[in-house]
């Protein structure tokens, strides 16, 4: 039987934002929309910092198979980074070794916080 649509999947993000919350880092903004006028969302975010996490999911489909990669992310971070935002993109393997902990850790720091 599958599950539900009501049910949520599984998301790197959420392993993320708890790996961070241990370390008592500042806690992201999740699902963060950065612009009023564009519909897409921010998986994890600090505005203030102008700083975010995307966690993508799928690493062992075929690349045909994904949906990460395509001119629609293209245009979505090279807006971001227009306006002064710097992004890292990372996939389950990253999060669960912790590999991405220690690299937002890293940049938190750059950014300010200790």
């Amino acid at each position: 039987m599958r599950p539900s649509r009501a049910t949520k999947r599984f998301d790197w993000a959420d392993t993320l934002e708890m790996h961070i919350r241990a370390m008592h880092l500042p806690a992201p903004k999740r699902e963060y929309r950065p612009f009023t006028h564009r519909r897409f969302r921010l998986d994890c975010a600090w505005p203030d910092r102008k700083l975010f996490v995307e966690c993508d999911g799928g690493e062992w489909l075929k690349a045909s198979a994904r949906r990460h990669g395509g001119a629609k992310d293209c245009e979505r971070w090279n807006l971001l980074t227009l306006d002064g935002w710097t992004g890292f993109r990372f996939v389950g393997t990253q999060v669960r070794s912790g590999y991405a902990l220690k690299t937002v850790v890293d940049a938190l720091r750059v950014v300010g916080v200790k």
